[in-house]
């Protein structure tokens, strides 16, 4: 079983302008966003990755690289537009206050299943090919690398929330009540008995414990002892 960080990339100027960047080639990290996903490296320098998959975006290349530069081994970016941001045809490069005024707004928000952005995809096609795309890379990986292999991706919101939902289980139109911040670190462990959410939407602590191997797929009853670190921490 392997396990796969889910990184958002950091903020853009876009994000700071309160546009719907989408698929706009150009769109960069700002100033503050450059900061957050060099502490987001700094965290999973700790972590020994495998190999680091990037949605082909400059965004999210800029992000990959930031955790790239902290890895002793340099692993490999490669990318994958499987997790590439969600087609959002018309709305692209339109302000978020602007588009809340549209009647598709409020399917976004309460059914996204039966959302589909005119000259763009729907959210159910999303899904679908990143979660495809996360659980091909994952499969490699784990044959190549062995169980206790750990890599990341590094891609957008949407992106992150809809692969998260999938993990936990929840209908799509449930995924909005998830949140995934700019440069924050999510993790998902796929077994052959079921997805495990180890972390959603984090900025700080220690991931060192992702040195260890996983004991079992087997759910914990009662909550388990936790992770090696953190009972050492507790000692």
């Amino acid at each position: 079983m392997a396990t796969v960080i889910l990184v958002r990339h950091g903020r853009t100027t876009a994000n700071a302008s309160g546009l719907l960047a989408g698929r706009t080639p150009g769109i960069q990290l700002d100033e503050v966003g450059h900061e957050q996903v060099v502490g987001t490296g700094a965290r999973l320098g700790d972590v020994p990755l495998v190999g680091v998959v990037s949605s082909p975006l400059e965004r999210c290349r800029q992000t990959a690289k930031a955790i790239v530069d902290q890895q002793a081994d340099k692993p490999k970016v490669v990318t994958e537009k499987g997790i590439t941001e969600c087609d959002y045809g018309d709305w692209q490069g339109r302000s978020l206050s602007d588009l809340a005024k549209e009647d598709l707004w409020s399917i976004v928000q309460n059914h996204p299943s039966a959302a589909a952005f005119p000259g763009g995809e729907s959210m159910s096609t999303m899904q679908a090919r990143a979660v495809a795309a996360i659980r091909r890379h994952d499969a490699a990986i784990e044959a190549e690398h062995g169980t206790g292999a750990v890599w990341a991706a590094v891609s957008h919101g949407d992106i992150i929330k809809a692969i998260l939902a999938d993990a936990l289980g929840m209908h799509l139109d449930l995924f909005q009540r998830i949140n995934v911040d700019p440069a924050s670190v999510s993790i998902v462990r796929y077994t052959s008995a079921r997805p495990y959410v180890v972390a959603s939407n984090t900025h700080a602590g220690d991931l060192s414990w992702m040195r260890v191997k996983p004991a079992s797929e087997d759910a914990p009853v009662g909550g388990g002892a936790g992770h090696a670190a953190d009972v050492a921490s507790d000692s």
